[in-house]
């Protein structure tokens, strides 16, 4: 049973609040609320305390206690807020004359009569918390509790890169041999389906991928796909197509006509088709009819829990757990580090343990993990930071408990998952739990979540000067660190998302139920909810009298995420008495009344409305004066109501292009992400009021045209970390709009290259002052080869989109990318570069994708005479998989222009699918793709 803070943190640094003036309680009441403070402090440390221990090493009588506390926190906080909301009231309204007076009087009067019912409230508040002291002191709590147990913060890989390297091997080319028997003994079938089975953790996913990776080169087209417990099959068949390369309007799409194009579009391809984690035999036919046997072949991978699923769909491999020998590689290597040393099969020998001392411990520990991948990860995690001595060890040893020597389920995996998770501080804790709203395999955003958990206070201020928010983003980075979310990378390797390890999502559904941190209704759960609903998540869209019941009892909910499916039982607002969290997206609510009483939701914080079909958003939103996070954005609403200047608390603005604000902007300025805001010459004196929002971090913004107010307010906005200024396509760019602007340090994301020319490369470009800038995508119209250089110092570029003007300016000179530059970069768009541009040994050794849209200074047809002698140097880039080159090339003729783009696809190689140079690819670039074309 988890037992976590519940809302202590927020409710000790509400109750600090109350005794600040504005509030103007009586001194006894404060001293009420200081010893209320007192007293919940010394509580918040014993139930840290209790949080640290593995539920089946508490006493019942600890579990008792900590629920009770950890319900008395809500119940606690909800009185302060209501407490709050009513005092502050109506003060924002603006009232003149007689009017103003009579509603000061009033005013004065009900404040009287509030603060009298605090003062009820806070005295039956002090009698509970003392009962709950009480009880504590009564049944002591075990001072014998687990210490908690370090886990290496330095350890980024994750499961599935590490399963490759130990033991993948031998379980791929058996799978793949698999394969190929099963076709020979089935002569008169055209197509094989194996089904990879085993237990959550075992690695069913990395080997089919690996696969998967290994031979789809063979296939005209192939897909992988994953399935989980409550799929969506149109979001299924729309991933086929896509993986496929199937174009079609999918968006017209019904279940019946995906399966007919993906039949008529496969029936004559041989194809090579992943089906991942599948749990149902009727999810299974249904995918089954969109794969047609043909004549051609196919292959079919399926991976699943379930034995009689696997056995329904095809031929069933069991995946074994890895062998005590590959489980010790997989141990010692994440804990000292892999051996610089290749051995053939011959030469293959017992790995040995660099610690001699540490060999006996270290091999019982691997006994009960197994030869699970998951688990030995888990436990390599706890053990890496502790002292390498036996005592230690043994010391981690004795906490993972028993059961895990012969049989293997899902609650093994739960208790080698749960040391990991108990070692987290409280706070990580409850943000990990919150996931468990989410179904499986679902992308959570990252700014979505972060703004979640603020809404929810589980973050709390500190004394680093950062902003909650960004304190958020280091609490999602620490749980990717510690191997608890899986992290979903941009093009540019940067981290834009998470998603659950399947195992982990089981642990922490399991630990919210028990705890009632978290209702989850879907397919699979259907069990009768608390009466005191405290967060809700609408996953299926099955009426069910548990469905009715949840939705009649969320008095007490603080957060409700409703899913597409689910959309038609989506509750009045009204019923949400102390919501803070309300997310919405993607539901249609053109044909509800989901909004109807939304501007009753005082204690609102986080309002998801985006891609809802929201036409308008209600006036009554100014009522949210505790608002935090508005999304409205892919509605294309027309205008956000002129209430909205009144939350004055409001941190994120999501909104469209198309999407209109009213003057007053200027007053939301705790404002730290505004996007997309259209600036034009109606809406001009925005651009001063933007200036007033000093706390921006994040600004997306679309100019008609540049002028100096908007410098002046850049210039104010000495926060920002992520500037997008993009123009209207239809009206020139600016020339040197930008060029007296200087970007803060921090900057680590700039685009401008639509709106504006930099005249030349900015000096505040310095690599060694902007140790942050992941992305920049800036026009320059004259670059010299030092301005590249300049850029190639970057430290921590990534993704570089670069424009230039030189030839019209008549600098003809083309450039070297020399060695050591670029050491970051992973994606490269260069444009209205003069051909050619020469990479040399040791350039860019991360790039990938590189694309071109330049000016060749020769005749085509001198390219063609020198044997197709572009020898640009792409060889030299270890790591590049895709090139893209459209090349303009003066005074060329159609057919000479042919000719020279067939002397450059001369190269033709088994893993590259088209060859584009004359000059040598990397032997390591295994993936390749490109393009040339000459105009």
């Amino acid at each position: 049973m988890e037992v976590v803070t519940g809302a202590l943190p927020s409710v000790i640094t509400k109750l600090g609040e109350l005794l600040v003036g504005e509030y103007k309680l009586q001194k006894g009441v404060k001293r009420e609320i200081r010893f209320l403070q007192a007293e919940l402090e010394s509580m918040k440390g014993a139930l840290e305390k209790v949080s640290n221990t593995p539920a089946d090493q508490l006493d019942i009588q600890d579990k008792i206690w900590a629920r009770d506390l950890r319900e008395l926190s809500y119940d606690i906080e909800d009185n302060i807020d209501t407490f709050m909301v009513r005092v502050k009231g109506n003060e924002q309204t603006k009232l003149q004359g007689m009017k103003k007076f009579i509603d000061r009087s009033v005013g004065l009067f009900r404040k009287a009569r509030i603060r009298h019912g605090i003062v009820a409230e806070i005295k039956d508040i002090k009698i509970r918390v003392e009962e709950v002291a009480k009880r504590h002191d009564r049944y002591k709590i075990n001072s014998d509790v687990a210490k908690p147990i370090k886990i290496d913060p330095r350890l980024f890989t994750q499961y599935t890169e590490v399963r490759e390297l130990v033991g993948v091997d031998e379980a791929r080319d058996e799978l793949i041999k698999t394969l190929e028997e099963q076709n020979e003994a089935s002569m008169h079938q055209h197509g094989k389906i194996v089904s990879i089975v085993g237990f959550g953790g075992l690695g069913k996913t990395t080997l089919a991928n690996v696969v998967y990776e290994k031979i789809k080169a063979q296939f005209d087209c192939c897909a992988f796909v994953s399935v989980s417990q409550t799929p969506d099959m149109k979001k299924l068949f729309k991933g086929l197509l896509n993986d496929l390369g199937k174009n079609t309007n999918k968006e017209l799409l019904d279940e019946e006509r995906f399966i007919r194009v993906l039949r008529e579009f496969l029936q004559e391809k041989r194809y090579f088709v992943v089906i991942d984690d599948l749990w149902d035999i009727p999810v299974w036919k249904m995918i089954r009819c969109a794969l047609p046997d043909n004549a051609v072949g196919y292959t079919i991978i399926t991976t699943t829990r379930k034995s009689d699923v696997a056995e329904l769909a095809g031929i069933v491999y069991k995946l074994r757990p890895l062998s005590l020998n590959n489980s010790r590689k997989l141990l010692y290597r994440r804990i000292f580090g892999s051996k610089n040393k290749e051995k053939s099969e011959e030469e293959e020998e017992e790995e040995k343990c660099p610690d001699e001392q540490l060999a006996e411990v270290s091999d019982k520990i691997l006994n009960k993990c197994a030869g699970v991948p998951l688990a030995i990860i888990t436990m390599a995690s706890l053990l890496s930071c502790k002292a390498r001595n036996k005592m230690e060890w043994y010391e981690v040893y004795n906490s993972i408990g028993t059961g895990l020597k012969n049989n293997l389920d899902v609650e093994n995996m739960r208790k080698i998952l749960s040391f990991s998770y108990y070692e987290l501080p409280c706070h990580l804790r409850t943000c990990l739990l919150y996931l468990s709203m989410f179904p499986e395999d679902y992308v959570i955003y990252k700014d979505y979540l972060i703004s979640m958990w603020v809404a929810e206070g589980f973050i709390q201020h500190e004394n680093s000067g950062r902003s909650l928010f960004e304190l958020g983003e280091s609490y999602f980075n620490e749980l990717i660190n510690r191997s608890m979310i899986q992290p979903l990378y941009d093009f540019d390797d940067s981290i834009h998302g998470c998603r659950i390890h399947d195992m982990v999502l089981d642990l922490i559904r399991k630990l919210s139920s028990e705890e009632n941190f978290v209702v989850v209704l879907n397919d699979i759960d259907d069990t009768s909810p608390s009466n005191k609903i405290r967060r809700l998540s609408l996953q299926n869209g099955k009426e069910s009298h548990v469905m009715a019941q949840a939705t009649r009892c969320l008095q007490h909910a603080r957060s409700v995420i409703i899913f597409p499916s689910v959309v038609a039982q989506v509750p009045a607002p009204g019923s949400y008495r102390v919501l803070r969290v309300l997310e919405l997206s993607g539901c249609d609510l053109s044909q509800t009344n989901s909004l109807k009483g939304l501007g009753n939701l005082y204690h609102l914080r986080y309002l998801g409305l985006g891609w809802t079909d929201t036409s308008q958003v209600p006036e009554e939103i100014g009522n949210l004066q505790f608002l935090q996070t508005l999304d409205v954005s892919g509605n294309n609403t027309s205008s956000l109501p002129l209430s909205v200047v009144k939350l004055r608390n409001l941190m994120c603005l999501r909104i469209d292009i198309s999407t209109r604000v009213s003057t007053g902007i200027g007053k939301l300025t705790c404002l730290e992400q505004l996007s997309w805001l259209h600036i034009d010459g109606c809406t001009a004196n925005i651009i001063e009021e933007l200036g007033q929002l000093t706390e921006l971090r994040k600004l997306c913004i679309q100019l008609d045209e540049w002028n100096d107010k908007m410098l002046e307010c850049l210039g104010k906005l000495e926060k920002i970390e992520d500037l997008k200024i993009t123009g209207n396509p239809s009206r020139q760019r600016s020339i040197g709009g930008l060029d007296s602007w200087v970007a803060p340090l921090h900057l680590r994301d700039l685009r401008t290259r639509r709106s504006c020319w930099f005249s030349t490369l900015p000096a505040w470009v310095n690599p060694s002052l902007l140790l942050d800038l992941i992305r920049l995508d800036i026009s320059v119209r004259k670059l010299h080869q030092v301005d590249l250089e300049i850029l190639g110092r970057l430290p921590a570029l990534r993704s570089l989109r670069l424009e230039v003007d030189n030839k019209n300016l008549g600098v003809l000179r083309a450039f070297v990318v020399g060695a050591g530059s670029f050491p970051c970069l992973v994606f490269c768009y260069l444009r209205r570069f003069l051909w050619p541009m020469v990479f040399q040994h040791g350039a860019m050794p991360r790039l990938r994708d590189i694309r071109f849209v330049s000016y060749y200074v020769m005749r085509a047809n001198e390219v063609a005479c020198s044997g197709g002698g572009l020898n640009l140097g792409l060889g030299n880039l270890p790591s590049l998989q895709s090139v893209r080159a459209y090349l303009f090339s003066e005074g060329a003729s159609k057919e000479e222009a042919v000719e020279s783009r067939h002397s450059l696809d001369v190269t033709r190689r088994q893993d590259v699918p088209r060859g584009l140079y004359s000059s040598p690819l990397s032997p390591s670039s295994q993936r390749f793709y490109g393009h040339i074309f000459f105009r």
